[in-house]
């Protein structure tokens, strides 16, 4: 019994990590139907965090009402930059991107997430630079490969894919898109990815830092999106000056904002928190690939998406790459726990009451060490320095 807690306890990040990732795949396909559809993406990011808000603050409110930290200067602030790069500056460059590119290309392209954010992690030294050993070589190898691949993708078209699938949804009645997206879109649209992916690693390497003086993962989840529900109206309004765009019906546009705002915001937000507080930002970030196979299947059968060389080369390279980032940050996991199964335990006072703290050493020496002895005067092995 205590071995099956101790595996699902062990595989519940990657289980936790991986069913977000169908998600994102979900929110890929159902927002570029809504984009397709005429809705302006800023107006769909404000209804998005709108619904999130609505989603989690019945839980938040219930759930953590006696742990809930006292609010501070420095963790508002923290909240506030955490909308600003989520809900706003990610959200609304990602929907961008799918915009002038589209699911099957985004999908590929966001792959570059682990190695963005093992950069910023590097840079803000949550993680360890030691070229001598091979797993920081791997993660570095990884990361200079992942960035290759993005650039192949970008730069580079190549011809037509015959995928099997692809003929088989066209055959089925579902219709192409009627215009491709032309070579000036594509690089707009790719601009715009990379945009939306570095404050994406931004927002991993800040939350990495706020859940440590704001623990409530609902509570926190909560307020950075109602934030974000502000902020996204602001910018809305300066960027869309007709009122006829905030109109929204039963149709896909509303089904749109609500999985967005549920799944990919409000349950992605927290999953992600408590995947961070256990393993770290890159671990988190790592599984950014696996969409890329789901978002590619998918967006042939119901957009009918052309998918070429460049995409699925690029898309190899990429895969590869963050193999070897995954590795690296793998073996550092298992450095780790065999060094904290080594170390040795210290007894302390509380381990025993019968035992009392004797200085050593004399008011000159420079080396002072404390020692455990039993109240009957005998000096026991173990010592505290």
């Amino acid at each position: 019994m205590a071995s099956r807690e101790s595996f699902l306890e062990k595989a519940s990040p990657y289980i936790a990590m991986i069913t977000l990732r169908f998600g994102y795949a979900g929110l890929s396909i159902i927002s570029k139907l809504s984009l397709n559809s005429g809705m302006s993406h800023y107006v769909l990011v404000v209804y998005r965090h709108a619904f999130a808000t609505l989603a989690m603050a019945p839980f938040a409110l219930i759930l953590e009402r006696k742990v809930r930290p006292k609010m501070t200067l420095s963790i508002f602030s923290k909240i506030f930059l955490l909308a600003l790069l989520g809900p706003v500056i990610d959200h609304n460059f990602y929907y961008l991107g799918l915009k002038y590119t589209g699911a099957a290309f985004l999908g590929a392209l966001i792959n570059i997430l682990p190695a963005t954010t093992f950069v910023m992690a590097v840079i803000f030294r949550m993680e360890k630079i030691e070229l001598r050993k091979v797993k920081c070589q791997a993660k570095i190898a990884g990361t200079v490969v992942t960035g290759a691949g993005a650039m192949l993708m970008t730069l580079y078209k190549g011809p037509l894919m015959g995928m099997a699938w692809t003929r088989q949804a066209h055959a089925g009645g579902v219709a192409p898109l009627a215009v491709g997206p032309t070579s000036r879109e594509m690089f707009l649209g790719s601009m715009f990815i990379v945009i939306a992916t570095l404050a994406w690693s931004a927002l991993f390497i800040l939350q990495t830092h706020t859940i440590k003086q704001y623990s409530a993962q609902l509570s926190l989840t909560t307020l950075v999106c109602f934030t974000g529900t502000l902020q996204a109206v602001v910018v809305t309004f300066v960027m869309e000056r007709r009122v006829s765009v905030w109109t929204i019906g039963f149709d896909m546009n509303l089904f749109a904002a609500a999985y967005a705002g549920v799944v990919a915001s409000g349950i992605a937000y927290y999953v992600q928190g408590l995947v961070i507080e256990k393993r770290g930002p890159v671990f988190a970030s790592a599984f950014t690939p696996l969409g890329l196979i789901v978002v590619a299947v998918m967006s042939s059968f119901f957009l009918g998406e052309k998918i070429y060389l460049g995409g699925v080369l690029g898309g190899l390279v990429i895969v590869v790459g963050l193999c070897a980032v995954l590795w690296g940050k793998h073996k550092e996991m298992q450095e780790m726990e065999t060094d904290a199964k080594s170390a040795l335990p210290v007894a302390t006072k509380a381990d025993d009451p019968n035992m009392e703290t004797v200085a050593g050493g004399g008011a000159g020496d420079e080396d002072t060490e404390c020692k455990l002895v039993p109240s009957n005067g005998k000096v026991g092995g173990a010592s505290a320095v």
